[in-house]
């Protein structure tokens, strides 16, 4: 897309609607940021937008045409709601029976269902990777550190994990640790599963001080990538360390990086590898 046509990105929780707002700066691009209502983070306000429940999608559509945006984003956490809790505007109402009969099989399905509201209204859907320049993770070591032998065997396992959990449309992640699945990540998210495997028997995982294992991010194969391909952040690497991981890794070309010295510098810092593994 050109960089003269206004976004309206549809922004969710954690660092991905920002790192996308900061890059449209960047190319000076003009950028209307909706923010979901209990899920966008407060500093998002720091750009022109407006705040909106998720169903107030005839309030959210009207905006973005107000705005002139032509091209929409969708980035950032957002859990599935309680449908029967939602107050949804007109629109939403209209579009809400079919949305929740979406959801019932699936998250796929259910971003999809969303997407097809976007497009049928005449936006464009870009990825996030797009609009980033292609900032995914390449193929190889990322830094200073490189995996063994026994490190990469678990995150090729992790990778195989995450993939076929990904096939039931349950998530993007998985940690193993000598050859052991640790844990797989649904609707929690990366950084609950690795708190999660953090609080794990000290038997089972890896330590700061002697780290083990890794976390592995996978696309789900039937997943649109415009809307959620995996993301990893320097965050994420700190609480794979935490967890007493030795390393993540993720399908070459297919992981988000945001902020790519960031990450290289937090994982040379605490001795982490970051791999791409080539496919």
């Amino acid at each position: 897309m050109s960089a003269a046509e206004k976004l309206g990105l549809i922004a969710g929780g954690g660092d991905l609607p920002a790192a996308v707002a900061a890059r449209c700066d960047a190319l000076g691009r003009p950028v209307f940021v909706i923010r979901l209502a209990g899920f966008a983070d407060e500093h998002l306000a720091h750009w022109p937008g407006a705040e909106f429940g998720m169903a107030q999608i005839g309030a959210i559509l009207k905006a973005l045409k107000t705005e002139r945006c032509t091209t929409v984003c969708l980035a950032g956490i957002v859990n599935r709601p309680d449908f029967k809790t939602l107050k949804p505007d007109f629109k939403g109402a209209t579009l809400l029976p079919g949305i929740v009969a979406a959801a019932s099989k699936g998250d796929d399905a259910l971003l999809r269902k969303i997407l097809s509201v976007f497009e049928a209204e005449g936006f464009a859907v870009e990825g996030a990777d797009d609009i980033l320049g292609g900032d995914t993770l390449g193929a190889g070591a990322l830094g200073a550190v490189s995996p063994t032998e026994e490190q990469l065997g678990d995150l090729k396992k992790a990778l195989h994990v995450a993939e076929k959990s990904g096939e039931l449309d349950i998530g993007q992640g998985a940690v193993v640790c000598d050859g052991l699945v640790l844990a797989v990540e649904a609707q929690e998210g990366t950084d609950a599963m690795l708190t999660r495997v953090a609080g794990l028997s000290a038997d089972l995982r890896g330590a700061v001080d002697s780290p083990r294992g890794a976390l592995g991010k996978a696309p789900k194969p039937i997943q649109d990538l415009r809307v959620d391909m995996p993301v990893i952040g320097p965050r994420t690497v700190e609480k794979a360390a935490a967890a007493g991981l030795a390393g993540i890794g993720g399908v070459a070309g297919r992981l988000i990086l945001i902020d790519r010295a960031a990450i290289v510098e937090t994982a040379n810092r605490l001795g982490l590898f970051v791999w791409g593994e080539d496919r």
